[in-house]
């Protein structure tokens, strides 16, 4: 009878090592009951009885006492500590889950609602400029006590490089809307190819916004709910611009007054900072391509000062100097490939 079942599995394309397996039947096992001549399934189980088997009256004691109104609310690793401080021991709690589950009786026993596989999401990866952009708005304090200016920033995630922002009196998706929509013209973004990330407030899931993405032929990607994480590149941003050494300590005069020094920043930031996350290079270079020269030349930079000071490098310099070459290829190459990646929820064309 198994061995029918498995070439009649066989016949319809499946493996049979992969037949085996849904059957918890060793390939092996099947092998010799091939040359034996028999068809039916072998197995016996346990010779014996296991000796610290539950009676059936112990058996029946438990599923009583997991089911009685103290503690039908309760799982069994409540319920064993519960009887213990009362000097009781009915069975382990991987037996009481073992008896539940062979009385069809394992379920969720709380009116909460029961608890949920959690699956990482895919990842978004950037190979290239303007492949994956991530946006986020922050607070910007103001001269009225709980009124904010509201700063706008979108940045590129493989260069870092900050690609639009502006500042605005109120949050809203028709002005997200007109921020991306110049940046995709301004850096000629084709569609189809690009991935815009926020998380999942209002302005980013306003419906103007997501119809001017449609129309530009860019998906959407959300954080997922409840998840702080999921867009660090916007929310790191955001701290470097505020622990600036220049941020002003008293709040902004107005919003011009906020332009004008966020303007100032995002110049600092693409041009003159070296990020550390892209190996000490600007934003502006990374997304330009002029970043390769850059890093040759502090290579060249090295190895010459290591060929007049070997001493002073750690290491065998003459191993490193047959290996010069292929090191720096590699070097290059992870460099290209650096990994650039965005948590996300979904995507939407």
């Amino acid at each position: 009878m198994i061995l029918s079942l498995i070439d009649e599995a066989a016949s319809a394309g499946a493996r049979q090592s992969e037949v085996c397996e849904v059957l918890e039947i060793h390939e092996r096992s099947v092998q010799r009951w091939r040359r034996e001549g028999g068809g039916e399934d072998r197995r016996r189980g346990p010779n014996t009885t296991p000796g610290n088997k539950l009676s059936p009256a112990e058996r029946e004691r438990v599923l009583q006492t997991v089911n009685s109104r103290e503690f039908r609310d309760l799982s069994p690793n409540q319920i064993v500590p519960t009887l213990a401080s009362r000097d009781e021991y009915l069975a382990s709690e991987r037996t009481m889950y073992r008896i539940l589950r062979a009385e069809d009786q394992l379920r969720h026993r709380e009116t909460s609602r029961a608890p949920s596989k959690r699956h990482k999401p895919d990842e978004l990866v950037a190979t290239g400029p303007n492949e994956v952009w991530s946006w986020d708005i922050t607070y910007l304090h103001s001269p009225v006590r709980g009124v904010f200016f509201y700063l706008y920033m979108v940045m590129d995630v493989w260069s870092r490089k900050i690609v639009a922002w502006d500042v605005h009196d109120e949050e809203s998706s028709e002005n997200a809307s007109s921020l991306l929509r110049a940046a995709c013209c301004r850096e000629g973004v084709a569609p189809g190819s690009l991935v815009v990330h926020s998380d999942n407030g209002s302005p980013m899931k306003g419906a103007t916004l997501l119809a001017t993405l449609q129309c530009l032929g860019v998906a959407t990607s959300f954080s997922r709910p409840s998840v702080s994480n999921d867009n660090p590149y916007s929310e790191s941003l955001f701290r470097t611009l505020k622990y600036r050494p220049g941020y002003p300590s008293n709040p902004f005069e107005s919003s011009d007054h906020a332009r004008d020094w966020v303007a100032t920043f995002v110049n600092w930031y693409n041009t003159e900072h070296l990020h550390s996350s892209i190996r000490f290079v600007t934003p502006e270079d990374r997304h330009s391509g002029r970043e390769l020269e850059i890093l040759e030349r502090r290579g060249r930079a090295y190895e010459n000062a290591r060929a007049r000071h070997p001493e002073r490098w750690s290491g065998n310099a003459g191993k490193r100097k047959k290996k010069k070459e292929e090191r720096w290829e590699l070097w290059l190459e992870g460099f290209r490939l650096s990994d650039n990646t965005m948590q996300n929820r979904n995507i939407e064309g």
